[in-house]
């Protein structure tokens, strides 16, 4: 089990949770970006640097991902890939894509898109805030429990 972070849009606040998070779970975990990530000294935590370039970060993200891994990003178009290879996705907002849900926020997404770009709509989305970061930790939470008991009983499986 791995977690990836899509680095460049990720909010400073997400990413150094996730740090903490990786170091107290002992969870790997992997920054893709295209720009240069400072992340702190652990044997739990990398970081990837891709070339720049239209969604570089995102194929590179859904090529190295396993089927039970967490990808941590808002990009709703990569959290559809992560779920079609048998991840997770996880936005910086706390909320979760699943196979349930990702097709009706793919069709929003892209209609949010259209409308933003025939000047519908002049305003992105709104800001980042402690509520959404609470959410966040509490969405990751749930997560790694459910992901490491299962990992757990896997391993405890395979003796």
């Amino acid at each position: 089990m791995q977690i990836w972070i899509d680095g460049d849009a990720c909010p400073v606040d997400v990413k150094e949770l996730l740090f903490r998070t990786a170091e107290r779970r002992q969870v790997k975990m992997t920054v893709v970006a295209n720009s240069s990530i400072r992340i702190p000294r652990s044997e739990y935590l990398s970081s990837l640097l891709v070339p720049d370039g239209a969604n570089v970060a995102d194929r590179k993200i859904v090529e190295l991902l396993a089927p039970g891994d967490l990808v941590v990003t808002a990009d709703v178009p990569l959290a559809a890939d992560v779920i079609a290879k048998g991840g997770t996705a996880l936005d910086p907002r706390g909320e979760l894509h699943t196979e349930a849900n990702i097709g009706q926020r793919l069709a929003m997404r892209n209609l949010l898109d259209q409308m933003r770009g025939s000047g519908e709509i002049l305003r992105g989305p709104r800001g980042y805030s402690s509520n959404d970061r609470q959410a966040f930790a509490n969405s990751l939470d749930r997560w790694l429990t459910k992901a490491i008991a299962a990992n757990k009983e896997a391993e405890k499986d395979a003796e």
